[in-house]
């Protein structure tokens, strides 16, 4: 089975036009998300594309306050949930704590992923020498 084709130029136009509408910052962005700027930066003026983790796209699209499947869908070519209406728990502190805390788990797995591939290379190369 072939994998659609990924419109990372989509991704880009939406999270450039999500922050304008929002008046955040890249920084801002990242604080909310837990995802680098740096990847945001990638991401936002399309620069690199490569595989982001799913998790990766849901931690901003939540940030953006988008459905939490909006950019793996737009991504996808696909016609975007809409956002999810406010919850009394948003206001509540714990839970926001909690909510930074499972991004902040989303984003140590994401560095953990792209070591375990860059070790699998390392691995992969040392057994051809």
């Amino acid at each position: 089975m072939t994998q659609p084709p990924e419109d990372w130029a989509a991704i880009a136009r939406c999270i450039d036009r999500r922050l304008t509408e929002l008046s955040l910052t890249q920084r801002e962005l990242a604080t909310r998300s837990l995802v680098s700027q740096a990847t945001i930066r990638e991401l936002q003026y399309n620069t690199i594309q490569r595989h982001r983790s799913p998790r990766t796209l849901e931690a901003l699209s939540t940030a953006l306050q988008l459905h939490p499947d909006h950019l793996s869908m737009v991504l996808l070519g696909q016609i975007p949930l809409p956002s999810p209406a406010a919850t009394p728990e948003e206001d509540d502190h714990v839970a926001a704590r909690l909510a930074a805390i499972e991004r902040r788990m989303i984003e140590m797995a994401d560095a953990l992923d792209r070591f375990r591939v860059d070790l699998a290379m390392i691995l992969h190369n040392t057994r051809r020498d």
